[in-house]
């Protein structure tokens, strides 16, 4: 129970910070593959595979839901004032969890004719996504009044972004800057938690675009793990290559844009703290193996 609440809670911070997911985090901390197997059980397993599925997302789930509500009740002000520390201490976890993937997948990485490919594929897919955010600009959505046009949009847009969820490098919330909803999706759910009830019927077409895109994406991606390791295993870490580039342009994509993180404002004491995490996570899986 407690180790997976920690893995949910540590998705959920990741998925707070500009450039970084969640996804990441679990394929970091050796529980990707489950978690991935989990939600696709539960979308198309048996009954006893759903069971199984359900009673380890809820673990997950009470971590994610404590991790995200300490960063939007704390740690947002954190994020928005020391944002050169928070990508500092991602920029080390992400450093040096590359090695050591590539050392558990050891059998994985050894086609490397295979999977060059597929590497700078992760790598573009990743920093153009960054790229595109750094030129998107705000939205006049207004979210207030139902339209069928805005609905299905939103639909669309939901199935998306749900997809960097699941996919380490991608952040949803640089997803949803991009097709200009940011903003307005924010303000709608905080709207509706006030019982502003006109903005439901949005967020109802955007939760089912979450539900339909979430139940495509982890079927693919299980499919691939599983037929595809190799390719797919150059692909997630040329996502996590290109990731640095999204986050060292994070700042720029703040309410109160910032310049992007550069050697000098780059805080090296965060940048070793976060190896330090990575290092101690390894070690941490290493031990309960053996015990």
């Amino acid at each position: 129970m407690i180790k997976e609440a920690i893995g949910g809670f540590c998705m959920a911070l990741a998925d707070s910070v500009p450039g970084v997911s969640g996804g990441t985090v679990a394929f970091i901390m050796g529980f990707y593959d489950q978690f991935i197997g989990s939600v696709h059980d539960l979308a198309f397993g048996k009954m006893e595979d759903k069971k199984k599925a359900i009673a380890y997302l809820i673990k997950l789930g009470i971590g994610w839901i404590i991790g995200m509500g300490l960063a939007v009740v704390i740690l947002s002000a954190l994020f928005e004032s020391h944002i050169y520390v928070v990508s500092s201490l991602f920029i080390g976890f992400i450093a040096g969890a590359i090695p050591l993937i590539i050392r558990e997948e050891r059998d994985g990485f050894k086609q490397f004719g295979k999977g060059i490919l597929f590497l700078i594929l992760g790598i573009v897919l990743v920093a153009g996504i960054a790229w595109l955010n750094g030129r998107a600009g705000t939205s006049s959505m207004d979210l207030s009044h139902f339209q069928l046009g805005n609905a299905i949009k939103l639909f669309f847009i939901g199935m998306i972004a749900i997809s960097a969820m699941f996919l380490p490098g991608i952040s949803g919330s640089t997803l949803l800057l991009i097709f200009g909803v940011y903003i307005p999706v924010i303000s709608a759910i905080r709207a509706a938690l006030g019982l502003q009830l006109s903005y439901v019927p949005n967020l109802i077409f955007f939760g089912l675009g979450i539900v339909a895109g979430a139940c495509s994406v982890v079927k693919i991606i299980k499919v691939c793990l599983e037929r595809f390791r190799p390719q797919t295993l150059y692909c997630i870490v040329g996502m996590m290559v290109g990731s640095f580039y999204a986050i060292v342009m994070g700042p720029t994509t703040l309410e109160e844009a910032q310049a992007p993180l550069t050697f000098s404002s780059f805080h090296w004491i965060a940048g070793i703290i976060g190896l330090a995490l990575v290092l101690g996570m390894q070690f941490a899986k290493e031990k309960g193996k053996k015990a």
